[in-house]
C-alpha cells in the first residue's frame, strides 16, 4: 500500500491515538505501521479500506479530503477502538496541512471588515494602554514553545533511526497545541519535520539529510526565538497560516520567460515570470498532480489571470495589462474574479524596462537572492532568487555530480551553470550540453542561485544564441544550427574554481551536525577526539566554529553520574542548544562565504556585446 493512497491525517487525530495506546502497544506501533503500509487498501468515495487481515478491515472516513477526527478510523478487529491498528493507519498516511486558527475573541465580525494588512490576531493582544510597550509572548505561547523545542529535542537525542511513530506523535502534539496559541510558523517547521522523518525512515529516495538538518534547526531556532521574542520579532517568528493575496491596483507587466515545475510528490506545471514596470517580478502559476508531463502540456494553455487568451510560453515573451490586480508577499499574481488583463506589448531583454534587470550589479543580485533563499529566511520576506548576467561561455567543466557549463561573467566572475531539472522529459540538460559545445558564445542569461562557496546558477531561460528572441531552456529544444560560427574567439578557460573560500573546512563541522540526525547524540559522542580537526578549523581563521565543534561533541558524549555511580539522563536540552548553534552558524558562515564568491575581481573588464 502506498501512503499517498491514503486521505491526510489531521496532526492531533495521530497523536491522540498515538497517547491513547497503551505503553505495550506503543512498543509495536512501529511495526504496526510497516505491516499496515504492506497491506491492500481501496477507495470508495470518501473512505478508503485497508485490509488488516482476511477477515479485518480498518477504515479512514474522510469527508472534505481529511480525517478530521478520531473516531473517523475505525477498526474491525476485537481489541477496537483500543487497538494498534488505528493509530498505526493514522501514522502511515500523510499530516494533514494545518487548519485555520480557531477565531479570538471579539470576532472580526464585531471588529469590523478585515484588511489586507490586519496582524495575527493573539490570545493575549496588548490594550491600548499598553501600546508603548513592545508586545510579548503570551505565557500559554512560551508553554507551547517548550513543548515543540522538547519534542524537537528528543529527535536529536533519538536520531532517525529511533525517532519511531511515538516520537512523531509527540512533535505532531506540540504543533497542533501551537497552531492553538497561534504560533503557525513553529507548528508548520514541526510538521515540515515529522515528513521527513517519515521520509527517511520509509527509505524514500527524494530524502536528504540536509532539508532534515535544515527543518530541526528551524523548528529549534523558531521555538527558541519564541521565548524571548518581543514587537516586529515576535511577529516575524510566529509566522502567518496562509500567505494571503493583497490588491495592488493596475500593473504593467512584461513577459521574462516560462519554467517548467516538477515536485518530489508528482506534481507538475509551470511557472511564468513577469516583470512589472519598476522592475519587480511576478509569478503566475499553475501546477497539480501530473508530473514532467503535465508541466509540458500546460506550458501551451491559456493563463488563467483575467480574460487573458495567451498560454504560459507567450507570456513569457509577450505583456499583460492587469486591473484589480491581488498579489501575495512572494510575488504570485491571484487570478480572483475582480482581476481583469489585456494583452499589451511585451519588451526584449534589451530594452527598458526589462533592461534594468541586467543592469543591477551581480554582488547586489546575489546578496538579495541570498536572502531569499536563506534556510532560515523569514517566511514572509519575500524577494526572489533570480540573478540576471550577461556571460561568455567557456565549455564544459566536470565535477563530481556530473558536468557543469563554465561561463565568464561580468567583473571577471567565473560561474558554473547547471541543469535546472534532470528529468529526461524536459529539456534543460540537452540545452546545457549543447551550449557547452560553444564556446565563445556571449548570452544574456537567468538563473536561480545555487548557493555554494562559488558562483553557482541553475540555468533557466537565456537570448538565442542567434540574437533573435529568447529561450526557455527547459521548454524549447536548441538546435547545432541555432549555435554560432565555432570559428568565433574563445576566451582563455580559467583553473577549477576555488580559492579561500572554495577549501573552507567549515564542512568539518557541518558534518558533525548532519551525522547527528540519522544515528542521534549518542552516536556522535562515540566519534572520538576532534581536537585535529578543530586546530584545522583554527588554521583557517574560523575560531568560532573550531569552539562550537569542541562544544557538540563534548555535549554530546557526556553522561553525569550521581552519588552511587549510576548514570543520569543525558543533558538533552543542553545538547539540542549546542547543535543549533552549530547549525546556525555554519548556515551563516556558508551564506557569507556564498556572497563574497560573487563580488568582482578587481581591475577585470567587463563582458563585451552587451554594453
Amino acid at each position: 500500500m502506498n501512503a499517498d493512497r491514503l486521505p491526510p491525517v489531521a496532526p492531533e487525530v495521530t497523536a491522540t491515538l498515538v497517547e491513547d495506546l497503551s505503553p505495550r502497544l506503543r512498543k509495536r506501533l512501529d511495526g504496526a505501521v510497516t505491516k499496515l503500509g504492506a497491506r491492500p487498501a481501496y477507495r470508495d468515495g470518501d473512505t478508503v479500506t485497508i485490509a488488516v487481515d482476511d477477515d479485518t478491515e480498518l477504515r479512514l472516513h474522510a469527508p472534505g479530503g481529511v480525517v478530521a477526527t478520531a473516531d473517523a478510523i475505525t477498526c474491525g478487529c476485537l481489541l477496537a477502538p483500543a487497538c494498534v491498528h488505528r493509530a498505526a493507519a493514522a501514522c502511515a498516511a500523510p499530516t494533514a496541512d494545518l487548519a485555520p486558527e480557531p477565531a479570538d475573541e471579539p470576532t472580526r465580525a464585531a471588529r469590523g471588515p478585515a484588511s489586507p494588512t490586519d496582524p495575527t490576531p493573539t490570545p493575549d493582544a496588548p490594550t491600548p494602554d499598553s501600546a508603548s510597550s513592545p508586545e510579548v509572548a503570551s505565557p500559554a505561547q512560551r508553554g507551547a514553545a517548550g513543548a515543540l523545542w522538547s519534542a524537537a529535542a528528543a529527535v536529536l537525542e533519538a536520531g532517525v533511526d529511533g525517532a519511531g511513530a511515538v516520537t512523531q506523535s509527540a512533535l505532531l502534539r506540540a504543533a497542533h497545541t501551537a497552531r492553538l496559541q497561534h504560533l503557525p510558523r513553529a507548528a508548520g517547521a514541526a510538521l515540515s519535520v515529522v515528513t521527513l522523518l517519515r521520509a527517511a525512515r520509509a527509505g524514500d529516495p527524494s530524502y536528504r539529510t540536509a532539508a532534515l538538518v535544515t527543518a530541526l534547526a528551524e523548528l529549534l531556532g523558531t521555538a527558541h526565538r519564541l521565548r524571548s521574542a518581543s514587537g516586529a520579532e515576535l511577529a516575524s517568528v510566529r509566522g502567518r497560516v496562509r500567505r494571503p493575496y493583497s490588491p495592488d491596483g493596475s500593473l504593467r507587466l512584461y513577459g521574462l520567460f516560462t519554467e517548467p515545475v516538477v515536485t518530489g510528490s508528482g506534481h507538475g506545471g509551470v511557472r511564468t515570470w513577469v516583470a512589472g514596470a519598476g522592475g519587480r517580478l511576478f509569478t503566475v502559476g499553475d501546477v497539480a498532480p501530473g508530473g514532467a508531463g503535465r508541466a509540458l502540456g500546460v506550458a501551451d494553455r491559456a493563463v488563467r489571470l483575467g480574460d487573458s487568451a495567451l498560454t504560459h510560453r507567450e507570456l513569457g515573451r509577450a505583456g499583460l495589462a492587469v486591473s484589480g490586480a491581488t498579489v501575495s508577499p512572494d510575488g504570485r499574481l491571484g487570478a480572483g474574479k475582480g482581476v481583469k488583463a489585456v494583452t499589451a506589448r511585451g519588451a526584449a531583454w534589451t530594452e527598458p524596462p526589462l533592461a534594468a534587470l541586467w543592469e543591477t550589479p551581480v554582488s547586489e543580485q546575489a546578496a538579495r537572492a541570498l536572502r531569499s533563499t536563506s534556510r532560515y529566511a523569514d517566511p514572509d520576506g519575500g524577494g526572489s532568487d533570480l540573478l540576471f548576467l550577461d556571460v561568455e561561455l567557456l565549455g564544459a567543466v566536470r565535477e563530481s555530480g556530473g558536468t557543469c557549463l563554465l561561463a565568464l561573467g561580468e567583473g571577471g566572475i567565473h560561474v558554473r551553470l547547471t541543469v535546472a531539472d534532470d528529468d529526461p522529459a524536459l529539456a534543460h540538460r540537452d540545452n546545457l550540453m549543447l551550449l557547452a559545445t560553444a564556446p565563445g558564445t556571449r548570452l544574456r542569461i537567468i538563473g536561480r542561485l545555487v548557493p555554494a562557496l562559488h558562483p553557482r546558477l541553475a540555468l533557466l531561460a537565456c537570448s538565442h544564441p542567434t540574437g533573435e528572441g529568447t529561450v526557455d531552456l527547459g521548454l524549447d529544444r536548441l538546435r547545432r544550427a541555432d549555435l554560432p560560427d565555432p570559428a568565433a574567439p574563445v576566451h582563455p578557460a580559467p583553473p577549477p574554481a576555488g580559492g579561500t573560500a572554495g577549501h573552507s573546512p567549515l564542512y568539518l563541522l557541518e558534518r558533525r551536525v548532519e551525522q547527528t540526525v540519522p544515528a542521534g547524540r549518542a552516536a556522535l559522542g562515540l566519534l572520538g577526539d576532534v581536537t585535529a580537526e578543530a586546530r584545522r578549523i583554527r588554521r583557517a581563521g574560523l575560531p568560532t566554529a573550531a569552539g562550537l565543534l569542541i562544544a557538540l561533541c563534548a555535549s554530546a558524549g557526556r553522561r553525569e553520574r550521581d552519588l552511587f555511580g549510576r548514570l543520569l539522563p543525558a543533558d538533552t536540552d543542553g545538547f539540542a542548544t549546542h547543535w543549533l548553534a552549530a547549525a546556525r552558524y555554519t548556515a551563516a558562515v556558508a551564506e557569507s562565504l556564498c556572497a563574497a564568491a560573487w563580488e568582482p575581481a578587481q581591475g577585470t573588464a567587463s563582458v563585451p556585446g552587451f554594453s
